[in-house]
């Protein structure tokens, strides 16, 4: 299954052979010790050196029920009539599905296939870099694209990436996509990072967004078992970071006990708070609200505005 795709997820591959993740996770430490495939967390992906970055066939098979629920979760906290920008990848192409329906919105992005999933919305303005295009992951980058977000402002900036930890924050393993996720943050007040349990604690080659930046992470409850991801959560939690968790159907957060039917996915939310005042991205516009403002809502105020959100 990993030469036919690139990547395969642990939940996958105990599907197709009718076992447990935990049988799987063992035969995959053993074929990664005979040099077959590399783990990666939650999946399996071809052997490759530090900096090989999977194409998107490869991207779009692993946690697939996680990033949907991140999506849902994401799209709650975009408001009508926003400009925002949204990165490249698979989790922020989820969300531009469901930004489809957010009425006045103007999204830039250097993304074709978050512009595809946008091209049909009547009532949401799409706003391309230029750029070279990246066929691995469908992006435009190289300077084109960086030039043409200098003077930008928008309210908040959606990104995704390779890995994330608390020491270095949101990293990639391309340089070309690294260098316009850095110019995506600076159009942007706040930004928002998507990231399935599986990147938590993992690092790659190039820092996109330094964990000071980073106004909120978007993320999936972690299993059980993974005391690595549950670490890194508490740690960002620690350095400011709010984290939203969003339940995956069929994962251990937000069941509805036993017998029971999975909560959907914007029941399933689990805000940390920021403890302190945040440090707002250089020249932000004083007419949008910057992550320092944010800062200094209180919880009960954060949830009214989501609540009156879904109500929309």
């Amino acid at each position: 299954m990993v030469r036919a795709n690139g990547a395969v997820s642990l939940r996958e591959l105990a599907r197709v052979v009718q076992t447990s993740e935990v049988t799987v996770r063992r035969d995959v430490r053993a074929l990664e010790a005979e040099g077959l495939l590399d783990r990666r967390h939650g999946g399996a992906v071809l052997p490759g050196g530090f900096t090989r970055e999977s194409g998107f066939p490869q991207k779009s098979h692993l946690a697939t029920a996680e990033k949907t629920a991140i999506a849902d979760l994401a799209a709650s906290f975009v408001e009508e009539g926003e400009a925002i920008v949204v990165g490249a990848g698979t989790t922020t192409q989820e969300l531009a599905r469901r930004l489809a329906r957010v009425p006045g919105l103007t999204v830039v992005t250097n993304s074709l296939l978050v512009a595809q999933a946008l091209a049909h919305a009547n009532r949401v303005e799409v706003v391309m870099t230029g750029g070279t295009l990246r066929g691995s992951n469908y992006a435009l980058v190289g300077s084109g694209a960086e030039q043409s977000l200098h003077g930008l402002r928008v309210s908040r900036a959606f990104l995704s990436g390779s890995g994330l930890t608390a020491e270095r924050g949101l990293s990639t393993s391309n340089m070309l996509s690294a260098s316009v996720d850095r110019a995506l943050v600076q159009a942007a007040a706040e930004v928002v990072v998507l990231a399935d349990h599986t990147k938590l604690g993992t690092d790659t080659m190039f820092q996109t967004v330094p964990t000071d930046l980073i106004t909120r992470l978007v993320t999936d409850e972690p299993p059980g078992h993974d005391d690595r991801a549950a670490t890194e959560l508490q740690a960002l939690a620690d350095q400011g970071v709010q984290i939203a968790v969003a339940g995956a159907p069929g994962g251990s957060a937000g069941a509805g006990g036993p017998g029971g039917d999975a909560v959907p996915a914007r029941q399933q939310r689990r805000d940390v708070p920021l403890p302190g005042p945040r440090r707002q991205v250089p020249g932000a516009g004083s007419g949008l609200r910057s992550a320092s403002m944010l800062g200094e809502q209180s919880p009960g105020a954060e949830r009214g505005r989501v609540a009156d959100l879904r109500r929309r």
